[in-house]
């Protein structure tokens, strides 16, 4: 069983390695101090079950889960975060939570063991929804080309386009493609800041320049380096609520 290591204390990685150097079935093909790392063996290495910590600087371990598109059973491994635990009880996710002992990562092992011979796959990005406060604000973005991640801070964004299962992301004079639905996004986002303006635009209003009407009710934003974006008649009042 090809396993991954991901933790930033280099102490608990040991005492993973240590933990799973009594089980014969385990191969653990490497070991990560932190998510872009994460990210990059995950993709390269396709392991068939990580070891992940969740507080991590720079990207954390669900963040990691975000950029990675492939089916990969994961432990948690956590100190107590109330919001985490939560969300791993309603998803009935194992988790080892600091510190922990050889019994207990055993059952969480076995578990995993048992999800991968039968094929289970937990929707972790569902989890990692679930994880995270009602009330918090996206502050970045992260966009995966490859093996190299992008963090876009939410302030460098100009505008987000709708492109069927996609988005793309116009900031700092360059355009990055994400999977995720324009809603979710919406939703994550700062709401006096960025406003759905289309069905197909969310705006950063900072970067507007003025409003057009061309035709009879259908108006278009200009932005400020001359960008026009279309704006529906709901966009229009949302804007016109700010403004």
């Amino acid at each position: 069983m090809r396993t991954l290591i991901v933790d930033d204390e280099s102490l608990s990685r040991r005492i993973v390695r240590e933990y799973l150097g009594l089980h014969s079935e385990i191969e653990i093909v490497g070991e990560c101090a932190n998510g872009f790392d994460a990210v990059k063996e995950i993709t390269e290495q396709n392991p068939d079950l990580v070891f992940l910590d969740i507080q991590m600087p720079k990207l954390s371990g669900f963040e990691a889960l975000e950029l990675v598109d492939k089916n990969v059973s994961v432990v948690f491994v956590t100190a107590y975060d109330q919001y985490a635990l939560k969300a791993f009880e309603v998803h009935a996710v194992d988790y080892l939570l600091k510190p922990f002992s050889q019994q207990r990562f055993d059952e969480a092992l076995e578990h995993a063991l048992r999800d991968i011979s039968a094929k289970k796959h937990k929707n972790f990005h569902a989890i990692a929804a679930a994880a995270q406060p009602k009330d918090r604000i996206q502050e970045r973005v992260l966009v995966r080309e490859g093996s190299q991640v992008h963090v876009l801070p939410a302030e460098t964004i100009d505008y987000v386009e709708a492109q069927d299962d996609y988005i793309r992301i116009q900031a700092g004079g360059k355009s990055f493609l994400k999977q995720q639905r324009l809603s979710e996004l919406e939703e994550a986002l700062d709401h006096k800041k960025f406003i759905r303006i289309h069905r197909s635009y969310i705006l950063n209003i900072e970067r507007m320049a003025k409003i057009e009407l061309y035709a009879k009710d259908s108006r278009v934003v200009i932005l400020k380096d001359g960008t026009k974006l279309n704006v529906s008649r709901a966009g229009y009042e949302k804007l016109r609520g700010l403004l």
